[in-house]
């Protein structure tokens, strides 16, 4: 019984020390392409966003680090009212995520981000030949908290998955009053799933 006491006390305490040291870097993102066309109405959607993800560990599980990239949403109309509405922004993401042990290779996370975007809504129609043009300018920002688990596969890649996501965000054009978006929850039908390269020491 003592010898199963102490072997259960070393595990604990061999679980407890396992983190991610000070001074590591690692790189991930996010990169997604999708498209869909209605025959119905003839509608076509395509949406594409890339954002690569660099970050730092500040302390022993604790990281900083910043996601810069781009993202489009392309909405065509193709029927007796040609119409196009491209929304293009540039997106910057600073977050800090902090990791606690459950295993030798396990852990859980909780991550603060401040999701920001700069970027255009460019309407476009034709009726009749004449065609119009608009074009607006938008910024979005917001604070996002999003839990996940993390799996170390080895030294350098691990998986990664965040479930839901507790959080707000303004969006406002820039001659129109702005938007407000709450969003809590842990929608088992929004898991994003990631692989991460860790420049391991």
């Amino acid at each position: 019984m003592k010898k199963l006491l102490i072997a259960s006390a070393v595990a604990l305490f061999g679980l407890s020390n396992a983190q991610i040291a000070k001074g590591t870097t690692y790189l991930s993102g996010t990169v997604n392409f999708s498209a869909s066309e209605d025959n119905n109405t003839n509608v076509k959607t395509s949406e594409l966003t890339l954002v690569p993800t660099v970050g730092y560990f500040v302390a022993n599980n604790l990281a900083v680090g910043v996601g810069v990239g781009y993202a489009s949403n392309v909405t065509k109309n193709e029927g007796t009212i040609s119409s196009k509405n491209t929304l293009s922004a540039i997106v910057v993401e600073p977050f800090a995520r902090k990791y606690w042990t459950i295993g030798e290779k396990f852990y859980i996370f909780g991550q603060l981000s401040v999701p920001m975007a700069f970027g255009t809504d460019k309407r476009e129609a034709t009726v009749a030949n004449v065609s119009t043009s608009t074009k607006e300018n938008f910024t979005s920002v917001g604070v996002s908290v999003k839990p996940g688990l993390e799996y170390f596969f080895n030294k350098n890649w691990t998986l990664e998955a965040t479930i839901g996501d507790f959080g707000y965000s303004n969006f406002k054009y820039k001659n129109a009053e702005s938007v407000d978006n709450y969003n809590f929850g842990l929608d088992l039908g929004s898991v994003g799933i990631g692989v991460k390269y860790v420049f391991a020491k």
